[in-house]
């Protein structure tokens, strides 16, 4: 294959593989240069005044920065992408590029919580009203429209507990009154799922997670459909956005192998999933590629694979003292926030007061996992010899 290629026909491994990479134009080097750079020189003055050079500013992007924005650009069929300094930013920079003053933003009630804290502390003070709704709504959202809906935003599945929507019903009924729609794509990446050709016009992940894939790097993407990307665009350089040569590197590097590590999160999940649900004490499993979760038909439908990252709830009546017992007995799965690294992780989930549109059972015990690229029989070692110390 030609590495200059953007054939559309190329299956999406061929597309991560090859996507964003031009060897010709770097004496033949397999990847683009990591370039440090703020000021860019012009050959003579009328160049400079028209503005016909490539790059004019290092702010403005660079070979590295292109490189990676292509790449996404290709992988998520849209009409550009762009990069931020993490998953929240990306998720504060499209919100912005579609709301204004007077506006109303639906947010789905499932929403990462700093997506929502972000939506009740900022929003507000710019003259945004948030309302958040049932992600199980559907079509049915039709009947939270006002004139003034200018945004819905959805996740899929939904932080946490892991809820589906049905994103392409509820893009469409947007559309029909001129409303942007907005995906949180982060727990499947643009491998599994591509939000644009489900009708979604800003698709975000947190390239932090599986994009970048190493625990050690923040990033967040932006890719958008033709309608959305004129304000992208011009939010984006109005705010003076940039991310680091260095950082934008290791998302380069993290996305080449972006589709085997996928493979093996999901392999390891699957497994470790049909061990966990037979064990005693344990309730409800949180992970939408099995056929017993409720919205397996929708995941089915619009995903072409799953990712590392599932929950569980303890039976009723456990207590949240034997839930942390639980995590503290864990030797392989470390406790820490973020996830999509090869290490695997595991945090408690407080249901109470997390929603406000849905009602959930607040009084049982939760715990997020983060499967990683460890053999799946010692994870299932190391969580059945925590369920034995903490229940016998």
């Amino acid at each position: 294959m030609n590495n200059n290629s953007t054939d559309a026909q190329n299956k999406i491994d061929t597309v991560v593989t090859h996507a964003g990479r031009h060897p010709r134009k770097f004496h033949g080097f397999v990847n683009p240069p990591v370039v440090h750079a703020s000021t860019v020189l012009y050959p003579d003055v009328e160049t400079m005044v028209t503005g016909k050079q490539t790059y004019s500013y290092g702010r403005r992007g660079n070979p590295t920065t292109d490189s990676l924005e292509e790449a996404l650009t290709e992988m998520e069929g849209a009409a550009g992408a762009k990069l931020a300094n993490s998953g929240l930013n990306a998720i504060a920079l499209a919100i912005l590029s579609c709301v204004k003053s007077g506006d109303h933003l639906l947010i789905a009630d499932t929403a990462y919580g700093p997506t929502r804290h972000f939506a009740d502390t900022v929003l507000p003070g710019n003259g945004v009203e948030v309302e958040y709704y049932d992600p199980r709504i559907g079509d049915g959202i039709r009947s939270l429209f006002r004139p003034e809906t200018a945004a819905v935003f959805t996740e899929a599945p939904g932080s946490l507990t892991f809820e589906m929507q049905d994103v392409p019903a509820i893009a469409a009924a947007a559309h029909e009154i001129g409303a942007t729609v907005l995906m949180d794509n982060t727990w499947a990446s643009p491998l599994y799922c591509q939000p644009l050709s489900l009708g979604v016009d800003l698709s975000i992940q947190a390239g932090t997670k599986y994009i970048v894939g190493h625990s050690d790097v923040m990033l967040g993407t932006l890719a958008a459909s033709e309608r959305a990307w004129e304000k992208l665009d011009t939010l984006y350089g109005a705010m003076g956005c940039h991310v680091a040569p260095d950082d934008v590197y290791l998302g380069l590097r993290g996305l080449r192998t972006l589709s085997v590590r996928l493979e093996r999160h999901q392999r390891n999940t699957l497994a470790v999933l049909d061990w966990l649900k037979d064990q005693p004490g344990i309730g409800r499993i949180r992970y939408p590629a099995l056929e017993s979760d409720p919205g397996h038909e929708i995941w089915k439908r619009d995903f072409t694979g799953s990712s590392g990252l599932c929950a569980f709830d303890f039976q009723a009546g456990t207590a949240r003292e034997e839930a942390y017992s639980f995590l503290n007995a864990l030797a392989l799965f470390g406790l820490g926030f973020s996830w999509g690294g090869f290490e695997s992780l595991a945090i408690p989930v407080r249901l109470k007061g997390m929603r406000t549109a849905t009602l959930l059972d607040e009084d049982l015990q939760s715990v997020r996992l983060h499967i990683g690229l460890e053999d799946p029989e010692d994870l299932i070692n190391d969580l059945d010899q925590a369920l034995k110390q903490t229940f016998g």
